[in-house]
Protein backbone atom coordinates (compact mmCIF):
# COMPACT_ATOMS: atom_id res chain seq x y z
CA UNK A 1 0.00 0.00 0.00
CA UNK A 2 1.51 3.11 -1.37
CA UNK A 3 0.78 7.20 -1.38
CA UNK A 4 0.53 9.12 -4.34
CA UNK A 5 4.34 9.27 -3.97
CA UNK A 6 4.95 5.78 -3.75
CA UNK A 7 6.12 6.00 -0.44
CA UNK A 8 4.17 3.37 1.62
CA UNK A 9 1.14 4.94 4.02
CA UNK A 10 1.98 4.28 7.74
CA UNK A 11 -0.32 1.64 9.28
CA UNK A 12 -1.91 4.38 12.15
CA UNK A 13 -3.13 6.51 9.27
CA UNK A 14 -4.76 3.72 7.32
CA UNK A 15 -6.22 2.16 10.12
CA UNK A 16 -7.79 5.55 11.07
CA UNK A 17 -9.43 6.19 7.61
CA UNK A 18 -10.64 2.32 7.83
CA UNK A 19 -12.03 2.64 10.84
CA UNK A 20 -13.74 6.18 10.32
CA UNK A 21 -15.32 4.60 7.34
CA UNK A 22 -16.86 1.42 9.59
CA UNK A 23 -18.17 4.05 11.62
CA UNK A 24 -19.64 6.32 9.09
CA UNK A 25 -21.15 3.41 7.44
CA UNK A 26 -22.58 2.20 10.46
CA UNK A 27 -24.14 4.99 11.73
CA UNK A 28 -25.63 5.72 8.34
CA UNK A 29 -27.11 2.45 8.08
CA UNK A 30 -28.99 3.18 11.77
CA UNK A 31 -30.51 6.29 10.96
CA UNK A 32 -31.83 4.35 7.51
CA UNK A 33 -33.41 1.78 9.76
CA UNK A 34 -34.38 4.21 12.23
CA UNK A 35 -36.00 6.43 9.01
CA UNK A 36 -37.53 3.08 7.93
CA UNK A 37 -39.07 2.11 11.36
CA UNK A 38 -40.20 6.15 12.29
CA UNK A 39 -42.05 6.20 8.39
CA UNK A 40 -43.81 2.82 8.50
CA UNK A 41 -45.02 3.57 12.10
CA UNK A 42 -46.37 6.76 11.06
CA UNK A 43 -47.46 5.01 8.03
CA UNK A 44 -50.04 2.61 10.04
CA UNK A 45 -50.83 5.65 12.46
CA UNK A 46 -52.42 7.04 9.17
CA UNK A 47 -54.07 3.69 8.21
CA UNK A 48 -55.36 4.16 11.57
CA UNK A 49 -56.71 7.81 10.76
CA UNK A 50 -58.27 6.66 7.89
CA UNK A 51 -60.01 3.83 9.68
CA UNK A 52 -61.74 5.96 12.00
CA UNK A 53 -63.08 7.94 9.84
CA UNK A 54 -65.24 5.65 7.57
CA UNK A 55 -66.16 4.20 10.91
CA UNK A 56 -67.16 7.48 12.10
CA UNK A 57 -69.35 8.24 8.46
CA UNK A 58 -70.90 4.60 9.39
CA UNK A 59 -71.43 5.25 12.84
CA UNK A 60 -75.28 4.40 12.64
CA UNK A 61 -75.21 1.55 11.35
CA UNK A 62 -74.47 -1.77 14.12
CA UNK A 63 -71.41 -3.42 13.72
CA UNK A 64 -70.20 -1.35 10.70
CA UNK A 65 -66.55 -0.78 12.50
CA UNK A 66 -66.63 -4.54 12.66
CA UNK A 67 -67.42 -5.66 9.59
CA UNK A 68 -65.03 -2.87 8.06
CA UNK A 69 -62.01 -4.21 9.34
CA UNK A 70 -62.61 -7.77 8.77
CA UNK A 71 -63.00 -7.06 5.28
CA UNK A 72 -60.43 -4.96 4.87
CA UNK A 73 -57.88 -7.38 6.55
CA UNK A 74 -59.20 -10.14 4.15
CA UNK A 75 -58.07 -7.86 0.81
CA UNK A 76 -54.93 -6.33 2.40
CA UNK A 77 -53.26 -9.94 3.86
CA UNK A 78 -54.49 -11.21 0.33
CA UNK A 79 -52.43 -8.55 -1.67
CA UNK A 80 -49.57 -8.06 0.71
CA UNK A 81 -49.06 -11.02 2.96
CA UNK A 82 -48.57 -10.51 6.67
CA UNK A 83 -48.70 -7.45 8.84
CA UNK A 84 -52.27 -6.24 8.08
CA UNK A 85 -54.17 -9.12 10.28
CA UNK A 86 -57.91 -8.28 11.66
CA UNK A 87 -55.94 -7.49 15.38
CA UNK A 88 -53.40 -5.24 13.61
CA UNK A 89 -55.62 -3.14 12.01
CA UNK A 90 -57.47 -2.74 15.36
CA UNK A 91 -54.14 -1.98 17.03
CA UNK A 92 -54.01 0.72 14.03
CA UNK A 93 -56.64 2.17 15.33
CA UNK A 94 -56.28 2.07 18.63
CA UNK A 95 -53.09 3.67 18.07
CA UNK A 96 -54.33 6.52 16.38
CA UNK A 97 -56.92 7.38 18.69
CA UNK A 98 -54.20 7.18 21.63
CA UNK A 99 -51.84 9.43 19.56
CA UNK A 100 -54.86 11.81 18.38
CA UNK A 101 -53.54 14.89 15.42
CA UNK A 102 -53.54 17.35 17.95
CA UNK A 103 -51.01 15.46 20.15
CA UNK A 104 -49.15 15.03 17.59
CA UNK A 105 -49.16 18.54 16.16
CA UNK A 106 -47.58 19.20 19.73
CA UNK A 107 -45.16 16.88 19.24
CA UNK A 108 -43.92 18.29 16.01
CA UNK A 109 -41.86 21.31 15.13
CA UNK A 110 -43.80 24.09 16.44
CA UNK A 111 -43.74 25.88 13.04
CA UNK A 112 -46.37 23.28 12.13
CA UNK A 113 -49.10 24.54 14.63
CA UNK A 114 -52.57 25.41 12.93
CA UNK A 115 -50.46 25.63 9.63
CA UNK A 116 -50.79 22.06 8.43
CA UNK A 117 -53.97 20.01 7.76
CA UNK A 118 -53.69 17.33 7.22
CA UNK A 119 -50.02 15.78 8.31
CA UNK A 120 -47.90 13.73 5.67
CA UNK A 121 -46.44 10.57 6.35
CA UNK A 122 -42.84 12.60 6.89
CA UNK A 123 -44.39 15.49 9.65
CA UNK A 124 -46.17 12.50 11.67
CA UNK A 125 -42.84 10.42 11.96
CA UNK A 126 -41.31 13.12 13.80
CA UNK A 127 -43.84 12.28 16.44
CA UNK A 128 -42.56 8.22 16.43
CA UNK A 129 -39.05 8.43 17.37
CA UNK A 130 -39.48 4.68 18.92
CA UNK A 131 -40.22 1.45 17.20
CA UNK A 132 -43.68 0.19 16.05
CA UNK A 133 -43.27 -2.58 18.69
CA UNK A 134 -42.59 -0.32 21.30
CA UNK A 135 -45.85 1.66 20.84
CA UNK A 136 -47.74 -1.62 20.80
CA UNK A 137 -45.99 -2.61 23.76
CA UNK A 138 -47.81 0.89 25.02
CA UNK A 139 -51.08 0.66 23.67
CA UNK A 140 -51.36 -1.79 26.69
CA UNK A 141 -51.32 0.76 29.18
CA UNK A 142 -54.88 2.00 29.62
CA UNK A 143 -53.97 5.80 31.90
CA UNK A 144 -53.02 8.96 28.82
CA UNK A 145 -50.76 9.28 31.90
CA UNK A 146 -48.52 6.84 32.67
CA UNK A 147 -48.35 5.91 28.93
CA UNK A 148 -47.06 9.32 28.13
CA UNK A 149 -44.36 8.96 31.04
CA UNK A 150 -43.66 5.52 29.82
CA UNK A 151 -42.91 7.03 26.22
CA UNK A 152 -40.47 9.84 27.73
CA UNK A 153 -38.74 7.30 30.10
CA UNK A 154 -37.95 4.89 27.07
CA UNK A 155 -36.96 8.28 24.69
CA UNK A 156 -34.62 9.87 27.50
CA UNK A 157 -32.83 6.84 29.03
CA UNK A 158 -32.75 4.83 25.44
CA UNK A 159 -34.83 1.72 26.34
CA UNK A 160 -34.73 -1.13 24.20
CA UNK A 161 -38.38 -3.15 23.93
CA UNK A 162 -37.56 -5.64 25.96
CA UNK A 163 -36.86 -3.07 28.53
CA UNK A 164 -39.42 -1.15 28.30
CA UNK A 165 -41.34 -4.29 29.01
CA UNK A 166 -39.96 -4.93 31.79
CA UNK A 167 -40.39 -1.87 33.24
CA UNK A 168 -44.53 -2.06 32.28
CA UNK A 169 -44.74 -5.10 33.57
CA UNK A 170 -42.88 -4.35 37.08
CA UNK A 171 -45.61 -1.34 37.03
CA UNK A 172 -42.67 1.27 37.08
CA UNK A 173 -44.92 4.08 36.93
CA UNK A 174 -47.17 3.54 39.78
CA UNK A 175 -43.18 2.85 41.53
CA UNK A 176 -41.61 6.47 40.55
CA UNK A 177 -44.99 7.75 41.82
CA UNK A 178 -45.64 6.49 44.92
CA UNK A 179 -41.84 6.83 46.05
CA UNK A 180 -41.57 10.62 45.05
CA UNK A 181 -43.26 13.54 45.54
CA UNK A 182 -46.64 12.49 44.65
CA UNK A 183 -47.67 15.56 43.39
CA UNK A 184 -44.96 16.34 41.37
CA UNK A 185 -44.93 12.97 39.37
CA UNK A 186 -48.30 12.91 38.78
CA UNK A 187 -48.69 16.56 37.18
CA UNK A 188 -45.63 16.32 35.61
CA UNK A 189 -46.10 13.89 32.62
CA UNK A 190 -45.46 16.46 29.77
CA UNK A 191 -42.90 19.03 31.73
CA UNK A 192 -39.19 19.11 31.38
CA UNK A 193 -37.16 17.73 34.38
CA UNK A 194 -34.43 19.82 35.05
CA UNK A 195 -31.48 18.77 36.55
CA UNK A 196 -31.50 22.33 38.56
CA UNK A 197 -34.97 20.76 40.84
CA UNK A 198 -33.81 17.58 41.01
CA UNK A 199 -33.53 16.47 44.61
CA UNK A 200 -31.43 13.03 45.89
CA UNK A 201 -34.74 11.89 47.23
CA UNK A 202 -36.53 12.63 43.97
CA UNK A 203 -33.70 10.66 42.20
CA UNK A 204 -33.68 7.48 44.44
CA UNK A 205 -36.75 5.23 43.87
CA UNK A 206 -38.39 3.50 47.05
CA UNK A 207 -39.06 0.46 46.55
CA UNK A 208 -36.60 -0.92 43.98
CA UNK A 209 -37.52 -4.46 42.28
CA UNK A 210 -34.73 -6.79 41.78
CA UNK A 211 -36.75 -9.76 39.93
CA UNK A 212 -35.16 -9.91 37.83
CA UNK A 213 -31.86 -11.69 40.11
CA UNK A 214 -33.81 -15.08 40.48
CA UNK A 215 -32.46 -15.06 44.33
CA UNK A 216 -33.01 -18.16 46.24
CA UNK A 217 -35.18 -17.07 49.50
CA UNK A 218 -32.15 -17.66 51.76
CA UNK A 219 -29.33 -15.41 50.35
CA UNK A 220 -26.21 -13.41 51.81
CA UNK A 221 -25.40 -9.61 51.03
CA UNK A 222 -22.34 -10.94 49.19
CA UNK A 223 -24.69 -12.95 47.31
CA UNK A 224 -27.04 -9.93 46.41
CA UNK A 225 -24.12 -7.86 45.34
CA UNK A 226 -22.67 -10.04 42.99
CA UNK A 227 -25.93 -11.27 41.47
CA UNK A 228 -26.21 -7.25 41.20
CA UNK A 229 -22.87 -6.99 39.17
CA UNK A 230 -24.04 -10.00 37.52
CA UNK A 231 -27.00 -8.56 36.07
CA UNK A 232 -25.49 -4.64 36.22
CA UNK A 233 -27.31 -3.51 33.38
CA UNK A 234 -31.04 -4.59 34.42
CA UNK A 235 -29.48 -3.35 37.66
CA UNK A 236 -28.84 0.06 36.06
CA UNK A 237 -32.66 0.34 34.67
CA UNK A 238 -33.85 0.09 37.68
CA UNK A 239 -31.80 2.65 39.03
CA UNK A 240 -32.59 5.03 36.30
CA UNK A 241 -30.66 5.68 33.35
CA UNK A 242 -28.76 8.53 35.31
CA UNK A 243 -27.02 6.36 36.99
CA UNK A 244 -23.29 5.45 36.06
CA UNK A 245 -21.70 2.29 37.42
CA UNK A 246 -18.37 3.09 39.17
CA UNK A 247 -16.86 -0.02 41.13
CA UNK A 248 -17.52 -2.64 43.90
CA UNK A 249 -16.14 -3.16 46.87
CA UNK A 250 -14.32 0.72 47.25
CA UNK A 251 -11.95 0.13 49.99
CA UNK A 252 -11.19 2.92 52.83
CA UNK A 253 -9.01 2.73 55.97
CA UNK A 254 -10.06 4.40 59.05
CA UNK A 255 -7.62 4.22 61.68
CA UNK A 256 -5.78 0.60 61.38
CA UNK A 257 -9.24 -0.64 60.34
CA UNK A 258 -10.56 -1.53 56.29
CA UNK A 259 -13.73 -0.98 55.29
CA UNK A 260 -15.49 -1.46 51.98
CA UNK A 261 -18.26 0.14 50.10
CA UNK A 262 -20.51 -2.61 48.77
CA UNK A 263 -21.29 -0.01 45.17
CA UNK A 264 -20.39 3.23 44.02
CA UNK A 265 -22.10 5.26 40.95
CA UNK A 266 -22.22 8.60 39.65
CA UNK A 267 -25.38 10.88 39.10
CA UNK A 268 -25.26 12.36 36.06
CA UNK A 269 -27.75 14.84 36.94
CA UNK A 270 -27.21 15.23 40.58
CA UNK A 271 -23.41 15.30 39.74
CA UNK A 272 -22.07 13.29 42.67
CA UNK A 273 -21.02 10.38 43.96
CA UNK A 274 -23.79 7.81 45.33
CA UNK A 275 -22.71 5.24 47.86
CA UNK A 276 -25.00 1.83 47.92
CA UNK A 277 -24.79 -0.07 51.07
CA UNK A 278 -26.62 -3.65 50.83
CA UNK A 279 -28.38 -4.93 53.51
CA UNK A 280 -30.46 -8.21 53.47
CA UNK A 281 -32.26 -7.77 56.89
CA UNK A 282 -34.33 -4.19 58.30
CA UNK A 283 -33.24 -1.09 58.66
CA UNK A 284 -31.10 -0.01 62.01
CA UNK A 285 -30.15 3.26 62.93
CA UNK A 286 -26.52 1.93 62.99
CA UNK A 287 -26.66 1.23 59.50
CA UNK A 288 -27.16 5.12 59.20
CA UNK A 289 -24.07 5.96 61.52
CA UNK A 290 -22.00 3.58 59.21
CA UNK A 291 -23.05 5.52 55.79
CA UNK A 292 -22.55 9.02 57.40
CA UNK A 293 -19.02 7.93 58.05
CA UNK A 294 -18.54 6.47 54.60
CA UNK A 295 -20.10 10.13 53.33
CA UNK A 296 -17.59 11.66 54.91
CA UNK A 297 -14.73 9.67 54.22
CA UNK A 298 -16.20 10.17 50.31
CA UNK A 299 -16.63 14.38 50.81
CA UNK A 300 -12.86 14.52 52.00
CA UNK A 301 -11.08 11.73 49.80
CA UNK A 302 -13.00 10.90 46.75
CA UNK A 303 -15.08 13.87 45.49
CA UNK A 304 -13.97 15.72 42.57
CA UNK A 305 -14.05 19.62 41.98
CA UNK A 306 -17.10 20.38 41.03
CA UNK A 307 -18.92 17.82 42.34
CA UNK A 308 -21.81 17.99 44.68
CA UNK A 309 -21.43 16.09 48.56
CA UNK A 310 -22.13 12.51 47.77
CA UNK A 311 -25.35 10.82 48.46
CA UNK A 312 -26.04 7.75 49.96
CA UNK A 313 -28.10 4.93 49.54
CA UNK A 314 -29.18 2.26 52.67
CA UNK A 315 -30.93 -0.64 50.48
CA UNK A 316 -32.64 -2.69 52.92
CA UNK A 317 -34.99 -5.97 52.21
CA UNK A 318 -37.33 -3.62 55.18
CA UNK A 319 -37.70 -0.90 57.01
CA UNK A 320 -39.84 1.00 60.15
CA UNK A 321 -40.49 4.13 58.38
CA UNK A 322 -39.98 5.71 62.25
CA UNK A 323 -36.59 5.08 62.92
CA UNK A 324 -35.79 5.46 59.55
CA UNK A 325 -37.05 9.11 59.91
CA UNK A 326 -35.65 9.63 63.29
CA UNK A 327 -32.15 8.14 62.49
CA UNK A 328 -31.65 10.10 59.09
CA UNK A 329 -33.17 13.36 59.91
CA UNK A 330 -30.91 16.20 60.67
CA UNK A 331 -27.59 14.56 59.42
CA UNK A 332 -25.52 16.53 57.59
CA UNK A 333 -24.98 14.18 54.99
CA UNK A 334 -27.72 13.13 52.53
CA UNK A 335 -28.37 9.49 53.57
CA UNK A 336 -31.55 7.72 52.23
CA UNK A 337 -32.89 4.35 53.13
CA UNK A 338 -34.85 2.76 50.40
CA UNK A 339 -36.65 -0.95 50.29
CA UNK A 340 -36.23 -3.61 47.16
CA UNK A 341 -38.10 -6.75 46.29
CA UNK A 342 -37.05 -9.68 44.63
CA UNK A 343 -40.62 -10.54 43.68
CA UNK A 344 -42.64 -8.05 41.27
CA UNK A 345 -44.89 -5.93 43.42
CA UNK A 346 -48.72 -6.68 43.72
CA UNK A 347 -50.44 -5.16 40.80
CA UNK A 348 -53.73 -4.50 42.64
CA UNK A 349 -52.36 -3.09 45.99
CA UNK A 350 -49.99 -0.82 43.84
CA UNK A 351 -52.98 0.63 42.13
CA UNK A 352 -54.78 1.25 44.92
CA UNK A 353 -52.17 3.08 46.86
CA UNK A 354 -51.59 5.37 43.64
CA UNK A 355 -55.68 6.07 43.61
CA UNK A 356 -55.02 6.99 47.47
CA UNK A 357 -52.28 9.49 46.38
CA UNK A 358 -53.90 11.12 43.58
CA UNK A 359 -57.43 11.36 46.00
CA UNK A 360 -55.09 12.98 48.80
CA UNK A 361 -53.68 15.50 46.20
CA UNK A 362 -56.91 16.01 44.51
CA UNK A 363 -58.65 16.87 48.13
CA UNK A 364 -55.10 19.12 49.15
CA UNK A 365 -55.46 21.13 45.67
CA UNK A 366 -59.21 21.52 46.16
CA UNK A 367 -58.38 23.41 49.72
CA UNK A 368 -57.94 27.16 49.49
CA UNK A 369 -54.37 28.66 50.94
CA UNK A 370 -56.74 29.26 54.53
CA UNK A 371 -57.54 25.84 54.80
CA UNK A 372 -54.09 24.56 54.64
CA UNK A 373 -52.64 27.46 57.05
CA UNK A 374 -50.44 29.09 54.54
CA UNK A 375 -51.93 32.64 54.94
CA UNK A 376 -49.50 35.09 55.47
CA UNK A 377 -51.19 36.43 58.75
CA UNK A 378 -50.33 33.62 60.96
CA UNK A 379 -51.26 30.02 61.77
CA UNK A 380 -54.55 29.00 61.94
Amino acid sequence: MTDDEGSPVPLPIYEGLRDGILELLDTAREQAARRVNALMTATYWEIGRRIVEIELDGAERAGYGEVLIERLAGDLSGRLGRGFSRSNLFQMRAFYTAWPPDRIVQTVSGQLLGTIDPLSIEQVSEAFPLPWSAYVLLLRIRSADARRFYEMEALSGGWSVRQLRRQIDSQFYERTALSRDKAAMLGRSDATRSADILTPAEAIKDPYVLEFLDLKDEYSESDLEAALIERLADFLLELGDDFAFVGRQRRLRLDDTWFRVDLLFFHRRLRCLVIIDLKVGRFSHADAGQMHMYLNYAREHWMKEGENPPVGVILVASKGEAEAHYALEGLSNTVLAAEYRTVLPDEALLAEQLAEAQRTIAQRDAEGPFDRGENAGGTR
